[in-house]
């Protein structure tokens, strides 16, 4: 399903962005009159008698309550007893803290428990004399009230060929729009017809919570911890995607965001890009020494959720995905050889590198990640206006290649690691597949597993365009891919240089096997029992 929402900004839009601000302001304020802020903090966001958005105005403030703690990285609440929205404030302060599992939460009481997978007629029935769907339905499920159609959804098995037949496109196919985002088929019904999210399938891309019109799912964030760990004084280094381009408004402009950063309380900035050519020369390394010999086929590392659902679904063939660490763990490594002491904090567009963070052989490497859109939220509390800071329009990393920076688009992985292989040896053939959307990465594993891509290298993007289609970005996808490209093409580097080759070995260790890998995100995603 396409993400049609996203580039339109909507009262949902403003409502997420509040929440952003106003917890960071309060998180920035600090003072021993935290709790008693977060907890007026509803009214203020929702202020007056009068329900704007839905048919309560209590059910809205408890919704954006529920928000609240989410951002803060505590668990949902719900309505069953009675609690104050602040209960854990004092874990959540502390800034070494980690989100409570589960990273992807479901508000129940803001679903709107829509019908999935279910054909209905619509008023645009003619009653016309042929009866298409009538005599092609193979369980007799259609009938004719009142010369309409009518669909027994008790017959009904959801075949579709009443849809195709009709002339006047009068039946209609209902699809949870979550349910249709989610290319694991996580997510399913509670009794009550709500959305409900398996967590031992769920990888946390976040386009669910991208595609709910109803804004009743949500991940949690670390915008707090990060400002906590600011205020306390720690050093507090950002590591950069380069999808950041044109999310703030402006052209690439790396003058501004060191500059916003800067304003923000951030010792440093640094672009993950550096850490996307290091990943390039690894998986160039992986494939050029392992296929086609050693492996039928080899995937991309770099996008952690396609990569945790291949390991997962094919177990057979999970050491066909290259063990190369993603351009944000190498990031951090080579920061970390220089700051040792540093918070780091991946900024980027992705809601699965929060869950990818969590695991165990990362955390030594990354302490936070925060999402573009959370970025933003931050400058707002801070009123910082992007367009306006300062910039020589002549400022840039000048570290990472073009290739490195192409990564936040689809395709540019496997560009990046054909290029690198090509310096090395011109003359050697390199076959490449590509997929965006988990439900076309499985299609195209499934290809791979039959025989149909022999030796070729196979890229996979969770999110349709790739990272910047993230659940994190704030524009639309197109006008963010054209920004990647133009931004790319600046780079004083071509390609991921030998430098970047010369960097990789110290910033190389083991993560510990694939089956670990899949096991510590599952694990870090589960919810935590109740007492």
């Amino acid at each position: 399903m396409a993400d049609t929402m996203r580039g339109v900004y909507t009262n949902l839009t403003e409502i997420r962005r509040n929440v952003f601000c106003e917890v960071a302001k309060i998180a920035y304020e600090g003072g021993d009159d935290q709790a008693k802020k977060l907890d007026e903090l509803p009214y203020k966001i929702i202020p007056g008698d009068v329900a704007t958005y839905r048919e309560s105005v209590f059910l809205e403030r408890a919704i954006v309550g529920e928000r609240i703690r989410l951002t803060l990285g505590l668990p949902l609440q719900g309505v069953d007893r009675p609690e104050q929205l602040s209960d854990g404030l004092a874990e959540a302060a502390k800034p070494e803290t980690y989100y409570q599992p589960p990273l992807i939460n479901i508000i129940k009481f803001a679903c709107n428990a829509c019908e999935d997978n279910v054909y209905r007629v619509t008023n645009m029935c003619q009653g016309c004399l042929a009866h298409p769907c009538r005599e092609i339905c193979p369980k007799g499920a259609i009938t004719f009230v009142d010369k309409k159609a009518h669909i027994d959804q008790e017959k009904c098995v959801h075949c579709g060929q009443c849809a195709k037949v009709c002339p006047y496109h009068a039946i209609l196919h209902k699809e949870r729009p979550c349910a249709s985002a989610c290319g694991m088929h996580a997510i399913g019904s509670d009794e009550h017809g709500r959305a409900q999210i398996d967590y031992e399938k769920c990888v946390s891309c976040g386009q669910c919570l991208i595609n709910c019109p109803f804004g009743a799912i949500a991940d949690k964030s670390q915008i707090f911890q990060v400002i906590q760990a600011i205020n306390a004084g720690d050093e507090v280094i950002a590591a950069v995607a380069p999808a950041f381009v044109g999310q703030f408004g402006g052209k690439g402009n790396v003058g501004k965001l060191r500059e916003a950063f800067h304003q923000l309380g951030f010792s440093g900035v640094e672009e993950v890009a550096l850490g996307a050519d290091l990943c390039t020369i690894q998986e160039a390394d992986d494939y050029l020494n392992e296929v086609p010999d050693k492996l039928p086929f080899m995937g991309t590392s770099c996008c952690p959720a396609w990569s945790v659902m291949a390991k997962k679904e094919f177990p057979k063939y999970a050491n066909c995905i290259s063990m190369a660490l993603t351009p944000m763990t190498l990031t951090a490594r080579m920061i970390r050889t220089q700051h040792p002491n540093a918070k780091i904090v991946f900024v980027g567009p992705c809601a699965a590198k929060k869950l990818e963070a969590m695991r165990k052989s990362i955390r030594s490497e990354v302490d936070f990640v925060l999402t573009f859109e959370e970025m933003a939220g931050m400058m707002e509390a801070k009123q910082i206006d992007y367009l306006s800071l300062a910039d020589d329009n002549k400022s840039d990393f000048d570290v990472a290649s073009a290739d490195g920076r192409g990564f936040a688009v689809a395709g540019g992985v496997a560009t990046a690691v054909v290029n690198a292989i090509h310096r090395r040896y011109p003359d050697r053939e390199v076959n490449v597949a590509n997929a965006e959307g988990l439900e076309d990465c499985r299609k195209m594993m499934k290809d791979a597993v039959r025989g149909k891509y022999p030796g070729y290298l196979l890229e996979g993007m969770a999110c349709p365009g790739g990272c910047v289609a993230g659940a994190g970005t704030l524009q639309a996808i197109n006008k963010s891919a054209a920004a990647v490209k133009r931004y790319a093409k600046r780079s004083p580097h071509e390609n991921a240089t030998e430098n970047a080759y010369r960097m990789l070995i110290p910033a190389l260790a083991e993560e510990g096997g694939v089956d670990t890998e899949v096991e510590e995100t599952f694990e870090a995603q589960r919810p935590v029992a109740k007492e």
